[in-house]
């Protein structure tokens, strides 16, 4: 799971914690991260004990090694229009 957001000392910690204490392994995006205070500190106490706190450079780089066909996702169809749909038109 990748986490990022605003509120590093709230939101996004209670979600780190949940996540990891439901045995997701949590990756932090280091730099999409906000608090007020002391957001650095926030980090090094989550990369400690539940999450790996990584740049979203290296995140990225990731999603780009994997292959293209790692899902086998629908084609889709393009459906007729519903009679809703064309008296709207």
């Amino acid at each position: 799971m990748i986490v990022v957001g605003t509120t590093t000392s709230g939101c996004v910690r209670a979600t780190v914690v949940d996540a990891f204490s439901l045995n997701y392994r949590v990756i932090l995006a280091e730099e999409d991260c906000f608090d007020r205070s002391q957001p650095r500190r926030q980090l090094c106490d989550m990369h400690a004990k539940y999450a790996d706190v990584v740049s979203t450079a290296e995140i990225l780089s990731y999603f780009d090694q994997l292959p293209t066909d790692l899902f086998d996702l629908p084609a889709g169809a393009r459906s007729p229009a519903s009679p809703i749909k064309e008296a709207a038109e």
